[in-house]
């Protein structure tokens, strides 16, 4: 696997994908991965779409390169992120997934499920996610032509 070009990363999750984003701030911090944890630190349940809005808003503002949101299933987080302009969040629970969002749709948040994969998979996944480039040629258009669905 080729070495890591991604910078600084920001990750967030609810009480359901907290043991996931565990495991992926363990990977950072053995990658040497700059990071921005904006939470939770617990297990109470908690709301996500202030996680996901944070998160989503810090890699739109271009302060962070790409993002990582962890909640029971994905689905919720990847709603919520992809309500900010700028933001194409990709449901990502295994590792075709991932690298097809990463490829095909120049993703820049991955949201993943907590009750869904372990933590060990989660780590995986996410690998190919940051590991993965853009392709570009046919799918630039497509993918600004989602990006103009955002000038309504």
């Amino acid at each position: 696997m080729k070495e890591c070009g991604v910078s600084m990363i920001a990750i967030g999750s609810d009480h359901g994908g907290l043991n996931i984003k565990k495991s992926i701030v363990n990977y950072l911090k053995k990658h040497n991965i700059d990071y921005k944890d904006f939470g939770t630190d617990t297990e109470e349940s908690v709301d996500y779409p202030m996680f996901a809005k944070n998160v989503a808003n810090s890699v739109a503002l271009g302060e962070y390169e790409l993002g990582v949101l962890c909640c029971g299933t994905g689905i919720g987080m990847s709603i919520a992120a992809n309500k900010v302009d700028g933001i194409r969040a990709a449901l990502c629970n295994d590792e075709f997934c991932a690298e097809m969002s990463r490829k095909h749709n120049n993703a820049n948040i991955m949201c993943i499920g907590g009750r869904i994969v372990s933590p060990e998979e989660a780590v995986v996944i996410f690998e190919k996610f940051i590991n993965t480039d853009f392709e570009g040629g046919r799918h630039q258009k497509r993918v600004e032509q989602i990006m103009n669905l955002e000038n309504k």
